[in-house]
């Protein structure tokens, strides 16, 4: 029997992420540990482990790469949580727009808009 592939096509050079659970995820086929952010061009540890500890400036990352990134997913761990304003105001100020989301919605709507090569990244906290 012929097996149907549904892994998405994503433009070289992109990353993917084909993982998340057990803390970590597995990005462009190496599994990491933690949280972290995800961008179309790579990935770096992020050390928000709680949606608490979400601030703007934990996500400087992000807005230092405004001029290539104007959505920004928030996953949020298990379940998703209400946007935060102070949050998404300063996003919104360097041209960023954010969607909140648990953390395996985020994995899979980034990488649906990474594959149309839309100006995404994703803030991931790792569940267990």
């Amino acid at each position: 029997m012929a097996g149907l592939d549904i892994t998405p096509k994503v433009p070289a050079g992109r990353t993917l992420i084909q993982g998340y659970g057990g803390g970590g995820f597995r990005i462009n086929g190496i599994t990491v540990a933690g949280s972290h952010l995800v961008f179309p061009g790579g990935s770096e540890r992020w050390h928000v482990d709680h949606v608490d500890a979400l601030t703007p400036e934990s996500l400087h990352a992000v807005t230092d790469r405004a001029d290539t990134v104007r959505i920004l997913l928030i996953g949020c761990g298990r379940t998703g949580v209400p946007p935060r304003p102070a949050i998404a105001e300063a996003l919104r100020a360097h041209g960023v727009v954010a969607e909140w989301m648990d953390t395996g919605a985020a994995c899979r709507t980034f990488n649906v808009l990474v594959g149309e090569d839309r100006p995404v990244a994703a803030a991931l906290i790792a569940i267990d």
